[in-house]
């Protein structure tokens, strides 16, 4: 089962993502894929990991979230991936073969396996004005489509409620 949280900047969805991932059963993980840049940045991740159960374990993926993911799925049983935004930033120029093995990862999840991966639904805004801006919301909005077509459940976050768009 693999269900795509979207959402804005402080949607809720990471907080969406982790009561899915509480509502699993067997054994679970975090994979984490935001690395501080900046002291805000990182006080909003200090708040992500206080607000955690302190059971599950979380890992840092950094660009190899296809690898971890692949791992993950042959050790839990429920998986949750907080937030494909910042891997695609991570990935750079590498991101199309970074896409086309998370998506490739992905294809391997069984079916009693639950991953629910967060990200960001960064087309909804005005047209960037920096072509860097608009070429990472490209990518991101590439990479969201194609997750959400392999996805047996979609859900948008507006103001902290889920709006299913895919439902299982």
């Amino acid at each position: 089962m693999i269900r795509l949280i979207l959402g804005g900047d402080k949607s809720g969805k990471s907080d969406f993502g982790l009561q899915r991932l509480y509502e699993g059963t067997g054994s679970s993980v975090l994979l984490a894929t935001g690395q501080s840049q900046d002291f805000s940045f990182g006080q909003q991740i200090l708040d992500h990991r206080l607000a955690r159960v302190p059971e599950i374990p979380v890992k840092e993926t950094g660009i190899e979230l296809p690898q971890l993911l692949e791992k993950s799925i042959l050790n839990y049983e429920s998986i949750l991936i907080d937030s494909l935004d910042f891997w695609v930033f991570a990935c750079g120029d590498q991101w199309q073969q970074a896409q086309d093995a998370f998506l490739h990862s992905l294809s391997l999840v069984p079916d009693e396996t639950q991953v629910t991966i967060v990200s960001c639904e960064a087309g909804l805004g005005p047209i960037a004005a920096s072509s860097q801006v608009r070429q990472f919301i490209r990518r991101l909005g590439a990479l969201n489509q194609a997750v959400a077509a392999v996805s047996d459940e979609v859900c948008l976050m507006i103001a902290g409620i889920p709006l299913y768009v895919k439902k299982a």
